[in-house]
């Protein structure tokens, strides 16, 4: 069934911060299915709107509505984010909480990354130099089993030596 513009618009209101009611309790207001309203918050969501689902505190949103709040809040001055803030009935505080925990989100990957990178470096040092030592002593094997094939031929055609006699 399709929903009249400003129904919509009345429901998407009710979803968003600083309201941020549950789809039971707009469903509970309006008696919208609460298919649709998943639908409309879905779709909220996917276009970079943070839209929580109902959780009484901010601090209880899901990791996705924080970042889209980080993401709509990044290049905000002090005065802009104060004013996007109380219309989302948040703290400022808060927010710059949330915009420093994305940034280092990825701090700790960085520094495993190098250290794998260094680790990898060295055992790849220590490979070559294993690759190294094998082929030497293969060479040396190879010049051993030569040597005893050379003194079996000699042996068999001279006979074995015997100083005693």
């Amino acid at each position: 069934m399709a929903y009249p513009k400003h129904i919509k618009e009345v429901a998407i209101s009710m979803m968003l911060p600083p309201i941020s009611k549950t789809n039971n309790q707009i469903h509970g207001t309006t008696k919208i299915p609460l298919a649709t309203l998943q639908k409309w918050r879905d779709e909220l969501r996917s276009n970079g709107h943070a839209a929580p689902s109902g959780e009484p505190t901010s601090e209880q949103w899901n990791s996705r509505d924080k970042f889209l709040i980080v993401t709509e809040s990044i290049t905000m001055n002090e005065a802009e984010l104060s004013e996007y803030c109380r219309q989302k009935g948040l703290y400022p505080e808060q927010v710059k909480k949330w915009q420093d925990v994305c940034q280092q989100a990825n701090g700790g990957a960085t520094v495993n990354f190098v250290e794998a990178m260094h680790r990898e470096r060295e055992l790849e040092k220590e490979l070559r130099q294993v690759k190294k030592e094998l082929r030497r002593k293969d060479a040396a094997l190879a010049e051993t089993a030569a040597l005893l094939v050379l003194s079996k031929k000699a042996e068999a055609i001279w006979g074995t030596h015997n100083e005693d006699t």
